[in-house]
């Protein structure tokens, strides 16, 4: 199973990006997908979840300027970030739990992708 994310870019403050973040390989169902991030000198924090079929969830600081979203049939996951602030300067992993095709429960991590945000 891999998970590739994309999107990531340098962007001023105030702007929009939209991350994206294809889960591919051996799955049976993906159960939670999310977003994390670190910016540099920093802690990996939790910023946005989608669980199937429940309700997402955010960090206070994104809250009501990014939203998540994910489609079932294409196995992804997105991240519509408005109103980026340059303390959302950080690099962005997208995150799986899903169940392989071996009925195997694991978690999955993508590659990052940089967001830049300009002041």
């Amino acid at each position: 199973v891999q998970l590739q994310a994309s999107g990531g870019g340098l962007v001023q403050a105030g702007g929009s990006l939209r991350l994206s973040c294809v889960a591919s390989g051996n799955i049976f169902s993906i159960y939670v997908m999310g977003w994390y991030r670190q910016a540099p000198g920093k802690e990996r924090e939790l910023v946005a979840i989608i669980p199937s079929g429940g309700s997402s969830n955010y960090t206070n600081s994104v809250k009501g300027r990014f939203t998540i979203s994910r489609d079932d049939a294409e196995n992804t996951v997105f991240l519509q970030m408005n109103s980026l602030k340059p303390e959302d300067t950080a690099v962005y992993y997208c995150h799986a739990l899903l169940q392989t095709t071996l009925f195997q429960l694991r978690t999955y991590w993508g590659q990052g992708t940089l967001v830049t945000v300009s002041s």
